[in-house]
């Protein structure tokens, strides 16, 4: 069996590093950005632009969402998910848990689980650590996700250590279901932990060492980017990289805007996730290197460049601002998916150039100047 995760080259002066993962629908090469597909679409992408112009090796479902549609029984039935939606490319899955908890007075917790009930119809759910691994090899994910709980934040030192053991407690289960089960389509799937502990260092330190005792294929690390400021994140991120192993994957959950990315970068995370640029794309802002652009501002209607002159999507090769903007305008659907189509190849070509930097030996100097651009364009671009 190949090894699943290897570091090819690391930073002289930080600890960004450049690696691959072997997944059995591909090789992915870090640090990675991995489109959301919350529920077996990448919302406004078709899946040839996410192969043939995104050249995403990688993307996102959601096991709460694919739980309650289509179910669990209509992917097993179709061959997983990969079939069901006919990706051939490598999946991650994540647990479904911030989905939950983000219900609030819909779900309950429990010692063995999370009873919940349904934001679609209000219908009674349970899931638990074993359930989770259960809906997961359903799913036919190349990563799986563990149960655990992400805090709010804030949160106080009592509400988040009993929330952190809790999730350490949830993950014994987890590994246990995982290593008594085993895959329905033939195609190794792996599992990762979620390190929790909010902004105190103490539990992070004590939810990695839990986890690493447990031995996980990969360490994801949850509960940052849920409003606290982006310093203690960079501290809390910096802190807990320095105790994971290093010759296993990290992966920064739900984060995050450009310089949040090639900031964790630097501090020793391999694989990121967010909503942010579909997400913004569908609002009319879009990234670019030289910052954001909010496409209804009126200065773009006569404005015949394209959004990016250093980007090559087929966004960027084919029309112009002007008429990007007439689209938003106008209310029309294509506005979505080529707006959909740029961010996204904004966001694999960053960490594909953080990639090449690492391995040249220049990435801490052009990270510098790509987030001092980035952040003087922002505030320039403000309507």
């Amino acid at each position: 069996m190949n090894k699943f995760f290897s570091v090819e080259q690391t930073s002289n002066n930080c600890k960004a590093r450049a690696g691959r993962l072997s997944t059995a629908h591909g090789e992915i090469e870090t640090p990675i950005f991995m489109p959301v597909g919350t529920q077996g679409t990448v919302k406004a992408v078709t899946h040839r632009s996410l192969r043939e112009d995104i050249n995403a090796p990688i993307i996102l479902g959601n096991t709460y969402h694919l739980y309650l549609r289509p179910g669990t029984d209509i992917l097993e039935k179709a061959g997983g998910l990969h079939k069901f939606m006919n990706w051939d490319r490598a999946l991650l899955t994540d647990s479904g848990g911030f989905q939950i908890f983000s219900l609030s007075d819909l779900r309950k917790l429990k010692y063995d689980g999370v009873e919940f009930r349904s934001h679609l119809d209000g219908s009674k759910h349970m899931f638990t650590p074993e359930s989770v691994i259960n809906i997961q090899r359903k799913i036919g994910s190349d990563i799986m996700m563990p149960l655990d709980e992400c805090t709010p934040y804030p949160c106080d030192f009592i509400y988040a250590k009993k929330s952190m053991e809790m999730t350490s407690r949830w993950a014994v289960l987890n590994k246990e279901a995982f290593e008594n089960s085993t895959p329905l389509y033939g195609h190794r799937q792996v599992l990762f932990g979620i390190v929790q502990g909010s902004v105190y260092p103490e539990l992070r330190e004590k939810s990695a060492s839990d986890l690493m005792n447990i031995d996980f294929d990969g360490y994801s690390i949850g509960g940052l980017a849920v409003g606290e400021p982006a310093e203690k994140m960079y501290e809390i991120i910096n802190f807990t990289t320095d105790i994971l192993p290093l010759e296993k994957p990290r992966y920064l959950m739900g984060v995050g805007k450009p310089e949040n990315i090639l900031e964790a970068i630097s501090r020793g995370v391999d694989m990121f996730d967010c909503v942010m640029p579909t997400r913004n794309a569908r609002n009319a802002y879009l990234f670019t290197w030289n910052g954001v652009l909010s496409m209804r501002n009126a200065k773009h209607k006569e404005d015949f460049s394209s959004i990016d002159e250093n980007c090559g999507c087929y966004t960027c090769q084919n029309f112009s601002r002007a008429y990007l903007r007439h689209l938003f305008v106008a209310q029309e659907i294509l506005a979505l998916e080529l707006a959909s189509i740029h961010n996204l190849r904004f966001y694999l070509e960053l960490v594909r150039e953080a990639r090449k930097r690492i391995i040249d030996g220049s990435f801490y100097e052009w990270k510098e100047i790509i987030i001092n651009k980035l952040s003087k364009k922002q505030t320039n671009e403000k309507e």
